[in-house]
């Protein structure tokens, strides 16, 4: 891959989620951009994301990616995929700024699933997953979001959706047995549904902490596919390409709507890292 120049060795880039499932993205870029300032967002005063209309789900997430342009970050990921589905085209139609970027975290796996390289806007064609289960929050799932973007990409594909309500509160609440338990009845009904699924997508940045757990309950035979990673090497690869997209940050920070202290905490067993939130 080639060398990120950094605007005065330095930029900072924003990481939005509702919660702390973005961590898992943040976590990685950081192990694949050690030296980049990040600007995490946790909007935590308002999650869960995943039960709220869209319109509530724009307006909140136009308010934190304000709050991290301001921070000196000229590019913003959403990290949180109930608001790259209900709010990121939306967004980018209407409302970002120019000079800025907000990118979400749905399309890197879409091409990973079907091996297409980032930017090929060659038509759909034909992949060799035909059976796809997609797991996420109930309103990622009611948007249709991820079906959409893989259409663009590959035909012949059956997307069976199960929405995995209570995850994502078990997860922020550290409740990890109560969490495995949801996976394991949402693995279920999905089977259902759909009795062999070959590629398995984890489409919320809270489930790669369940990951093991999901990977259990699908079998052995299925792939399963989960974000953060995957995200990670996009952005450098993207940055490396439009490096006007550098921002000015020279630090990195965290901010929560929540309270500060317990967000903290839990953050900070989420990572197994000191994790120190401000207030927003």
């Amino acid at each position: 891959m080639p060398t990120l120049f950094y605007k005065g060795n330095t930029m900072a880039v924003g990481i939005f989620d509702s919660g702390l499932g973005g961590l898992t993205v943040l976590d990685a870029v950081h192990k694949r951009l050690p030296d980049v300032p990040l600007v995490y967002f946790g909007d935590n005063a308002h999650a869960p994301y995943g039960v709220r209309d869209a319109d509530d789900i724009y307006a909140l997430t136009i308010a934190a990616t304000e709050r991290m342009f301001a921070a000196g970050c000229d590019l913003v990921v959403l990290a949180c995929n109930t608001a790259a589905s209900a709010a990121l085209r939306r967004m980018q139609e209407n409302w970002v700024p120019q000079g800025k970027r907000v990118l979400g975290v749905m399309v890197p796996l879409i091409e990973a699933l079907t091996e297409r390289q980032w930017g090929d806007n060659s038509p759909p064609r034909e992949v060799a997953v035909k059976h796809v289960a997609l797991f996420a929050t109930p309103a990622t799932v009611a948007s249709r979001a991820f079906q959409r973007e893989l259409a663009f990409r590959a035909i012949g594909v059956d997307v069976e959706a199960q929405a995995c309500g209570g995850v994502v509160d078990a997860i922020e609440e550290g409740d990890m047995i109560l969490a495995e338990a949801l996976v394991r009845s949402h693995v279920d009904a999905l089977k259902r549904k759909m009795p062999r699924p070959e590629a398995a997508i984890l489409g919320c940045t809270h489930y790669p902490l369940m990951a093991e757990t999901f990977q259990e309950a699908l079998g052995p035979d299925v792939s399963v596919y989960s974000q953060a990673d995957l995200v990670a090497a996009s952005l450098a690869d993207y940055l490396t390409r439009r490096p006007e997209f550098i921002g000015d940050g020279q630090e990195s920070m965290f901010l929560t709507t929540g309270d500060p202290v317990r967000v903290s905490s839990h953050a900070t067993q989420f990572l197994r890292r000191k994790i120190t939130f401000t207030a927003a």
